[in-house]
């Protein structure tokens, strides 16, 4: 059932996609290949988590300013949990049904470690976003440095990515 089910979902994405959207069907399956490749290249599944879950977060966050662009009343709405939890789905289930996560010994503290990982680099990216924002405020609206908008997320997620790795080689 596991094949079946992997065999049509890609299909049928592909076939039904009309163009690239932040988190399509395609997206997904480069999320199943890009975790694969940090797996062959060596890379724990906990830190590959972290990168996965600031790049569906950001992503989120992209797609969400883009809707509230082009329908404001939606901001009004509760809508967004539902959108959140297809984002994330879109791309958690397949790597569920891939096999990829839920294997009983690639668990740190109970729990999976991609999983842990998309948690974790969710919560760090969310609260770059949030330092960032502070920074900008308290600098009047400009920013410190050119690119800052994009270096604190990728410095919290890095040693983001450092610590995870102590506290998983220290269990």
């Amino acid at each position: 059932m596991k094949k079946f089910l992997l065999i049509i979902f890609p299909a049928i994405g592909l076939l039904a996609a009309s163009q690239a959207q932040a988190v399509c069907p395609v997206c997904a399956m480069g999320a199943i290949a890009g975790v694969g490749l940090c797996r062959w290249l060596g890379i724990d599944d906990l830190i590959t988590g972290v990168w996965l879950g600031g790049l569906l977060f950001s992503s989120l966050l992209w797609f969400w300013y883009w809707l509230i662009k082009k329908k404001p009343a939606i901001k009004k709405t509760k809508i967004g949990l539902l959108i959140t939890l297809v984002w994330y789905g879109v791309v958690i289930f397949p790597l569920y049904f891939a096999g990829i996560i839920g294997h009983p010994y690639n668990k740190i503290w109970g729990i999976d470690k991609l999983l842990f990982g998309i948690m974790a680099g969710t919560i760090v990216f969310a609260l770059a976003v949030k330092f960032n924002n502070y920074l900008k405020k308290k600098n009047q609206g400009k920013v410190y440095f050119p690119y800052q908008k994009v270096a604190i997320p990728i410095g919290f997620l890095a040693i983001a990515s450092v610590i995870l790795y102590f506290l998983s080689k220290c269990k």
